[in-house]
């Protein structure tokens, strides 16, 4: 029992530390290099965006509206999904603790 709890107490304090990156000046310049295929669609997408901008929506219906306001979303989540990154849920990590506990 008391190394179920000691196993709890190590697993909530590292939860409580945040790993902050390191301020570089050098690691704020560099970007992520697209490929030729994302730096197309990613035009693509600002074009689409520039045309919806432009777009008169007192003429549209609510169902006009609800598609482009859909449409949108959608090329903003694929725009973060080109960017790169790793995401885990919450759920994710408190199965992965589970694990780890059930192993030790």
């Amino acid at each position: 029992m008391k190394k179920l709890f000691a196993i709890l107490a190590l697993v909530f304090s590292a939860n409580m530390l945040v790993a902050a990156p390191a301020i570089d000046e050098n690691s704020k310049k560099e970007k992520t290099e697209l490929t030729e295929a994302q730096k197309e669609r990613l035009a693509e997408i600002e074009a689409r965006v520039d045309e919806i901008k432009a777009m008169d929506f007192s003429a549209m219906s609510k169902d006009e509206k609800k598609d482009v306001r859909m449409e949108l979303k959608d090329m903003k989540e694929e725009a973060k999904r080109a960017g790169g990154g790793v995401y885990i849920s919450v759920g994710a990590i408190i199965i992965i603790l589970l694990i780890l506990i059930l192993v030790t």
